[in-house]
């Protein structure tokens, strides 16, 4: 076998090691979806249900607070905790965010709802492709669409107060912005994760545990923004 042999076998076993590490990333961010929609779904049969937990202020708060502890828990100690626990870690934040999206199914129809899952699907998967096949460097993106993210929610929390209808409608349209960007840049962030020499199994594995996290981020607050726009409320 001679050098170019032994090349080309090297970038096809790179190739092949880079495909498991993404279909792992999707594999797991689809399940995480999916156990949302089936929960929402599921809690949506039963509207008492939903009303009683948005009227008991403290439940629905320790539910979102309890979100965000399982998002920064996981990215600070994956690698201290077992595959394991943070799968278990993932399922329970997904768990609970379909609690939270059951509540969707009160404001809009279902089949808005339904139409503008697939309209995200479509656009995260395209925009997912440029961001895994794109050879510019999307640092400098993501960067600024993280820092206008932390000032989406400052607006967002300004506007609660104010309730500016034009306001309202300039972060719609700001945030679909916001997390097209950041579905790309995490794409590539996590290619060149696995480009960096992430081999070992259970490591890789948390690694892409992790990544879909991050894309799954990406794709439910892509779908609320959207929704926003398309969404038709019940009468």
């Amino acid at each position: 076998m001679n050098t170019n042999d032994t090349l080309d076998l090297s970038l096809s076993r790179e190739a092949v090691s880079e495909r498991s590490f993404m279909s792992q990333v999707y594999l797991w961010m689809s399940m995480a979806l999916a156990l949302t929609g089936v929960v929402a779904f599921g809690f949506a049969q039963n509207p008492g249900m939903i009303v009683n937990l948005m009227r008991n202020g403290a439940a629905f708060w320790i539910i979102i607070i309890a979100q965000f502890g399982i998002v920064f828990w996981l990215s600070a100690s994956i690698m201290s905790v077992s595959l394991t626990t943070a799968t278990i870690g993932f399922s329970i934040y997904a768990f609970l965010n379909g609690l939270i999206f059951s509540t969707l199914f009160l404001v809009y129809t279902g089949s808005s709802i339904a139409s503008t899952f697939f309209v995200t699907a479509g656009t995260f998967a395209a925009i997912s492709l440029y961001g895994f096949t794109t050879k510019k460097d999307l640092t400098s993106i993501g960067s600024f669409c993280f820092m206008a993210l932390i000032g989406l929610i400052i607006a967002s929390i300004v506007n609660m107060f104010l309730k500016s209808p034009a306001m309202y409608w300039v972060l719609t349209y700001a945030g679909v912005a916001i997390f097209v960007g950041l579905t790309a840049y995490d794409t590539q962030r996590l290619k060149r994760i696995h480009e960096q020499g992430f081999r070992s199994g259970e490591i890789l594995s948390k690694m892409a545990l992790l990544g879909a996290l991050a894309l799954y981020l990406d794709f439910i607050n892509l779908f609320l923004m959207l929704l926003r726009i398309m969404g038709r409320q019940r009468n």
